[in-house]
């Protein structure tokens, strides 16, 4: 479906001309945001509502883009300059540019799939192309991932056996520790009890108590 072309003016219902401002500025800070990060462009954007509430984007720093800006046009600034000129040249820019982030935003559209129904062979041959890079790249990196993971549980796994044989070795040297101090005991108890039998060397006969008749 072929959306109309929207007229140029202003909206005379207040419903539709607040849903219309929070399209267009979603929208618009979307495609400042995609500017700054597709083409590497420092980006600042200000927006007030009829309310007079404050929307903002910067892609680096607000008030360092705006230095700069004010450093640019006073060094380009002469005092014969004539303004109508450079609101023309401002306005070309800005056609320009709206210009390539219309092209970006098809192009974003096609490679996700959609508004695909007047394309041609040769525009979705280049698409084709793309996606499979992307698709080898992400492939590439999720072999990545398993094998950083596979290596992690490696290591975990040698760290685990080797405290395993540390505790196996304590284990046996208390086990051995406790057995001999277990026959240590035993034998001082035999001891013990050998040293509590009365022995004793007699010679001759027994003693008899002689009745004395």
């Amino acid at each position: 479906m072929v959306r109309g072309k929207t007229q140029m003016r202003r909206i005379e219902n207040a419903t539709s001309r607040q849903v219309t401002f929070s399209k267009r500025r979603n929208g618009l800070l979307k495609k400042a945001f995609e500017l700054s990060v597709l083409c590497d462009a420092e980006v600042a954007l200000i927006i007030f509502s009829p309310n007079s509430k404050l929307y903002e984007f910067a892609s680096s720093s607000m008030s360092g883009t705006i230095k700069r800006y004010r450093e640019h046009v006073k060094e380009n600034q002469t005092p014969n300059s004539a303004c109508p000129e450079d609101v023309q040249h401002l306005r070309q820019l800005a056609e320009g540019m709206a210009k390539q982030i219309e092209l970006l935003e098809v192009a974003k559209r096609k490679i996700l799939g959609q508004c695909l129904g007047s394309t041609t062979i040769e525009e979705l041959l280049p698409i084709e192309e793309q996606l499979e890079r992307s698709v080898c790249v992400i492939r590439a990196r999720k072999m990545q991932v398993y094998n950083k993971q596979v290596q992690q549980l490696q290591s975990k796994e040698r760290m685990l056996t080797t405290e395993n044989a540390v505790l196996n070795e304590k284990y046996q040297l208390q086990t051995t520790e406790e057995s001999e101090e277990g026959i240590e005991n035993v034998i001082v108890m035999e001891n013990k009890d050998a040293s509590d039998v009365e022995t004793g060397l007699f010679i001759g006969l027994p003693k008899r108590n002689i009745k004395n008749n």
